[in-house]
């Protein structure tokens, strides 16, 4: 299979990582980002959450989720990662089926090392339009719990906010769901 060309680069994705990082460092040296994050989240979100927390940030989870579903799904070349995976899977059918023969088990290996790179780069590419959005609203979520007087479940304990554990979870949950319902690989 040939994956040449397909796969992109890996600087756009590394551009945003480090906007990403520079925002969540700064978000109170630069109060316009800041200031412009909560405008357009506090009357929004911060609505949502404020009508009723638990059920509320289950719907923003499932949104997030969902828009990083249909991103997943269509910036993504879906075709040349099933024929990734598809590929991949044989070639481990392939080891499973030798069971002496290190050279050849180890060959095998190696040619299946080559499909990782290339899968990153694809698999990455919709982080490029998500990332900063995401950080801003994740720093965001940082302001609005931290805010709260009473947010039962949703304060920190176990070293992390215990909203950040709810949103890995559910969007974990959301995520397995819609990504069988739109057939997203």
């Amino acid at each position: 299979m040939d994956i040449k060309g397909k796969e992109g680069s890996f600087m756009p994705i590394f551009f945003v990582m480090l906007a990403s990082i520079l925002i969540a460092f700064f978000w109170n040296s630069f109060t316009f980002i800041k200031n412009t994050a909560h405008g357009v989240l506090d009357p929004s979100a911060g609505a949502l959450l404020n009508w009723n927390l638990t059920y509320g940030f289950l719907f923003l989870i499932f949104i997030l989720t969902l828009i990083t579903t249909i991103a997943q799904k269509y910036l993504t070349d879906q075709q040349t990662i099933r024929e990734m995976k598809a590929e991949q899977k044989k070639i481990n059918d392939e080891i499973k089926e030798i069971k002496g023969d290190t050279s050849k088990i180890m060959e095998l290996q190696k040619k299946q090392m080559e499909f990782i790179a290339p899968m990153m780069k694809l698999t990455m590419r919709p982080m490029v339009f998500t990332g900063i959005p995401f950080i801003l609203l994740f720093r965001w979520f940082l302001d609005f719990f931290g805010s709260l007087t009473e947010c039962g479940f949703y304060c920190g304990s176990f070293g992390w906010p215990n909203w950040l554990w709810a949103y890995l979870i559910m969007s974990l949950v959301f995520g397995s769901i819609l990504r069988k319902v739109l057939k997203v690989v």
